[in-house]
């Protein structure tokens, strides 16, 4: 890929990567391992897709020879997709470091107290 965008997808890797902003050195990715999800035939030539990308033309990549393309002119259907599956993880990411933050003898409002409310939805 040419190109970083808001959005990374490596099929190899069942990876989706949700990047602070166009051009950012970092991001946080999460394994999703819903083969159902990722053995759609829509997907099967897919390489990787960097959506949101500078270069629209080089959103998305592909396995062969196909040209690189703009994920509209793909035909994938919404990023939602996608960014839902990382909503989820990262959701069950927060939720975790929620849970496993515990000081001793802290009572259940002083833990609210000092983290907050336990994270119970998460949207980009």
């Amino acid at each position: 890929m040419a190109s970083k965008g808001n959005w990374t997808i490596v099929f190899e890797d069942k990876m989706i990567i949700k990047n602070y902003a166009e051009g950012a050195s970092e991001g946080i990715g999460y394994i999703i391992s819903d083969d159902s999800f990722w053995n759609q035939s829509k997907f099967s030539n897919i390489w990787a897709i960097q959506y949101g990308a500078s270069n629209i033309s080089d959103e998305v990549e592909y396995r062969d020879e196909t040209p690189h393309c703009s994920y509209t002119e793909a035909d994938l259907g919404d990023i939602s997709q996608f960014s839902s599956k990382w909503d989820a993880a990262h959701l069950s990411h927060l939720q975790n470091g929620w849970d496993n933050d515990n000081v001793e003898d802290e009572t259940a409002d002083e833990k609210i107290a000092r983290l907050g409310a336990r994270p119970t939805s998460y949207s980009s």
